[in-house]
């Protein structure tokens, strides 16, 4: 390669650092050779064919324009890979990718029309943390379906048939939802098959409401129903009518398509008030999943997997097996404070040059050792709890029957409902067979009166909060 052709090789990347941005450039643009020059084509080269087929897909149009800009002769790009290899997983400050077409143009045209999903940056996913794959997850009791689940769908193939959809995983902060969907992704991307786009809720929301305004809403929408496979995360901050109803149309294109969905929240899809009836309609019909709270020994193997980790970049880095114990026992919360524990003894150990005992990790995450929450109560909990205690079905409590032997533990349901959850009058009434707020208050102020002066039923309803509590 001459001079002449460097520098306007030179030229032309700055015009496409310009273009796309320096995140974009540094991306998928930084490992980009110039080969050569010949007449109207040019040859470039990137070390994979990942970077190739995505190049390919998403800035064809690009590229070509920032050459013709210095070339106008230009009307072909020859890409190229130069090494056989491929990464397990893209370039770490990598916007989530999503895969290219499996038998992608072997050449860059000038009258290619530029992909659909190039328009749009909300497309170009949410950050993923090269952390969390599935390799890096503990297992354990409490998430070992979700992980199986997950695992499933990440290991589908194009045109395979999907065994549920949506996958719809919930549980509390912390507990690994968003771990669990990276992984899915990472794993999704590794091949050049699917298409598996990552976006928490915000950047979808973001994205629709960018395309409305720069009036490629429909382009937005055909590059949405292009993925084989959505992950959307945070779903309870999902706001506004017209994004969730856009929401729900991509959710039900892509089901009745055949691709698959996965969807991570903080609660179960009938407990997401703020979104539309058919939305949790749809959601509640795939596989639903909780993730429960992280039993000792499930926290004993993450800390020591976050240890292993830790050892990769300092060797010399250890914690007792008393330590380990301690901390498994008494931080309970989540996930992230069993991290912050790790990361704060490695700090110390190193900055202070110290060894880590247990005097020092007593010290050092004191404040991380809370007094362990009260366990988060269900309305189907309420429901099957006092119709075993009052030997009714859970589908008498829901029904519209009158009868003295339902009504009073219609009643009580009802007022456990509002006194040991956080869900309002109007979703109690919905959950009670679509019921009235009026009646849920007649109901609670009916058994809060009868409680102040029948000591029968007032043992009653205090044995029912104990079962559910325990």
């Amino acid at each position: 390669m001459n001079t002449s052709e460097q520098d306007r090789w030179s030229r032309v990347k700055g015009r496409l650092r310009s273009s796309v941005g320096e995140d974009v450039y540094t991306s998928w643009f930084a490992r980009m050779d110039l080969e050569g020059v010949q007449e109207e084509s040019v040859r470039l080269s990137v070390p994979t064919r990942f970077l190739k087929s995505w190049i390919q897909a998403h800035y064809a149009e690009r590229v070509l324009s920032c050459w013709q800009a210095e070339m106008p002769e230009v009307h072909r790009i020859d890409l190229t890979v130069r090494s056989a290899v491929r990464p397990v997983a893209p370039p770490k400050e990598a916007p989530a990718p999503v895969e290219a077409r499996r038998a992608p143009a072997p050449e860059l045209r000038s009258t290619a029309t530029a992909p659909v999903s190039a328009n749009h940056d909300a497309l170009g996913g949410s950050p993923l943390d090269p952390r969390l794959t599935f390799a890096s997850f503990v297992v354990g009791r409490s998430n070992t379906l979700a992980h199986a689940a997950a695992r499933q769908v990440a290991e589908g193939r194009r045109g395979d048939p999907v065994m549920f959809n949506p996958l719809y995983i919930h549980a509390g902060v912390g507990l690994g939802k968003t771990h669990l969907l990276q992984a899915v992704t990472w794993a999704g991307n590794s091949g050049n098959e699917r298409k598996v786009l990552y976006l928490t809720a915000e950047k979808f929301m973001y994205g629709f409401v960018a395309a409305l305004k720069t009036q490629t809403a429909l382009a937005f929408k055909e590059a949405l129903r292009g993925i084989d496979v959505l992950v959307i995360d945070d779903l309870q901050f999902l706001q506004g009518k017209s994004t969730q109803a856009e929401f729900c149309h991509t959710l039900n294109a892509l089901i009745d398509a055949g691709r698959q969905v996965v969807i991570a929240a903080d609660r179960p899809p009938s407990d997401l008030e703020s979104l539309d009836d058919r939305v949790r309609s749809r959601l509640a019909g795939g596989l639903v999943v909780e993730m429960g709270s992280l039993g000792e020994e499930l926290r004993h193997g993450i800390l020591k997997s976050r240890v292993a980790a830790a050892r990769t970049h300092h060797a010399t880095f250890d914690v007792p097996e008393e330590v380990l114990h301690y901390l498994a026992r008494t931080i309970t919360h989540n996930g992230r404070d069993l991290e912050g524990a790790i990361n704060r003894l490695l700090a110390h150990s190193k900055l202070n040059n110290q060894p880590v005992t247990l005097e020092m990790a007593e010290r050092e995450v004191r404040d991380l050792v809370r007094p362990q929450e009260p366990k988060r109560i269900k309305i189907e909990d309420i429901q099957r709890v006092v119709a075993r205690q009052y030997n009714v079905s859970r589908s008498d409590l829901l029904s519209s029957r009158r009868t003295a032997n339902v009504v009073r533990p219609r009643q009580v349901a009802m007022y456990l409902a509002k006194t040991l959850t956080l869900r309002s009058l109007p979703e109690i009434g919905r959950r009670f067979g679509g019921r009235d707020h009026t009646t849920v208050l007649h109901a609670v102020r009916k058994i809060e009166a009868l409680v102040s002066k029948d000591t029968a039923l007032s043992e009653e309803v205090e044995s029912l909060k104990r079962q559910l509590q325990e």
